[in-house]
């Protein structure tokens, strides 16, 4: 688990060095805003439309072929832009081929990386794993992102690609020597399958089956709408936060670099507490995303950066530990032979809400102004949060028990004396 941990670090670093380069790219071939969105748009098409068939593959294949392939294809994809840029070769449609190739390629080898690293440990100790995975990631962003500035400064943009294909090889080759620990899971599985009537993936390995099996989980149903609210009214802060603190607080790109650092400290140490959760549920994820807006809503009329600063923190915290308990309960809620289809279709989900979500905010903004769109849009997750738990609690509401039952067994032989009562109800009650 160790060097697996060590491997997703390099691999992510290298991930965001290259896609922080990509849009570099894109800018000084296109000269456009509007073209950098639509590559980023184009690599997470295919997550969108194949998610589900992704996650399918994973459960039908071994996972750590499946995973050793995906990471040994995105670094062919990656030295094959390398050798393109170095040689001046490479244009937009062909940026935009690549970036399709490698969202592709992902929607295989993001769900069997994930299953993998649960793999390695005991089932007790999956939450920690993702922790583990989660800080890895948000300690890979940071790294990545301030070496992708040095990279091209000192090496060139073909030098970021380059690494990042190193980084995915580095991957490929620490898998073979990774050892799955033995779970006496597959009863497990079976039980959970006949109790849900999904028949196991010897004669049903489909896309349906996935799409269906999620459609039945209330928790999942439950997760997926907590992220559709949150990612469309909050979260996007690299998009909100910018425009409040070039706008109505008057910094500069160096003031938002300042609160970008401070939401990737939040984000790693979100991800560290994430790693001590042990049996995180839905009801935790609601409530770190209801926290969340209440912070966002305090953001959005902050009145110096200083303030903001303040309140950024917990924000990242709040979002990091609740992706953790997210993340756990996707892996872990399902029977193992469903996990890479469910995956699959949460890749689907996610997708779609993240190309809705900054159209949304957008729109917000222009109407509302950034903070009356901060503003709104914690309260509108806010709003529909609470909702949720106060209705769930209603109906989870405990059934009072008559005080007889809880009575010490002298009281009710005195009922039973004194008291005209028939036979079965001192029966019933005792």
């Amino acid at each position: 688990m160790r060097w697996w941990a060590v491997a997703n670090f390099v691999s992510n670093a290298g991930t965001w060095m290259q896609l922080t380069v990509q849009n570099l790219l894109v800018l000084q071939i296109t000269g456009s805003a509007a073209a950098t969105g639509l590559s980023m748009s184009v690599q997470a098409a295919p997550g969108l439309l194949l998610g589900p068939l992704g996650g399918a593959i994973v459960d039908r294949w071994p996972r750590k072929l499946t995973a050793a392939v995906g990471q040994a294809l995105l670094a062919a994809v990656a030295a094959l832009t390398a050798v393109l840029v170095a040689l001046d070769q490479l244009n937009l449609p062909v940026l935009l081929g690549l970036a399709a190739l490698t969202g592709l390629i992902a929607t295989v080898d993001g769900p069997a990386c994930s299953l993998l690293g649960n793999d390695l440990v005991r089932t007790e100790d999956v939450p920690s794993a993702i922790g583990v995975g989660s800080l890895a990631h948000s300690g890979g962003r940071l790294v990545g992102a301030a070496l992708a500035g040095v990279t091209v400064g000192v090496l060139g943009t073909a030098a970021a690609y380059v690494a990042n294909g190193l980084s995915f090889l580095f991957v490929a080759c620490v898998i073979p020597f990774l050892k799955p620990v033995r779970r006496d899971e597959p009863a497990v599985a079976e039980k959970a399958a006949a109790t849900l009537t999904v028949s196991p993936p010897a004669s049903t390995g489909g896309v349906r089956e996935g799409l269906s099996f999620f459609a039945r989980r209330p928790r999942l149903v439950a997760l997926a709408g907590l992220n559709a609210v949150s990612a469309l009214f909050g979260r996007n802060y690299s998009l909100t936060l910018v425009v409040l603190v070039t706008g109505p607080l008057a910094g500069d790109a160096g003031t938002f670099s300042t609160v970008a650092t401070v939401l990737a400290v939040g984000g790693i140490v979100g991800a560290v507490l994430g790693a001590r959760l042990h049996r995180p549920g839905v009801r935790l994820v609601a409530l770190l995303t209801l926290a969340g807006a209440l912070l966002q809503i305090f953001a959005g009329v902050a009145p110096s950066v200083a303030v903001l600063l303040v309140l950024v923190l917990p924000m990242a915290v709040a979002e990091s530990v609740a992706d953790t308990a997210q993340n756990t309960v996707l892996q872990t809620d399902p029977p193992p032979h469903m996990r890479g289809r469910v995956l699959g279709a949460w890749n689907s989900i996610r997708t779609l809400w993240g190309l809705a979500a900054p159209p949304t905010l957008g729109l917000l903004m222009e109407l509302l102004g950034v903070r009356g769109a901060l503003v709104a849009g914690g309260l509108v997750v806010a709003a529909t949060v609470g909702t949720a738990l106060l209705t769930r609690r209603r109906r989870t509401a405990p059934v009072r028990i008559a005080p007889v039952v809880d009575a010490p067994i002298s009281e009710v032989l005195t009922v039973k004396a004194h008291a005209p009562t028939t036979r079965p109800e001192v029966s019933t009650a005792v």
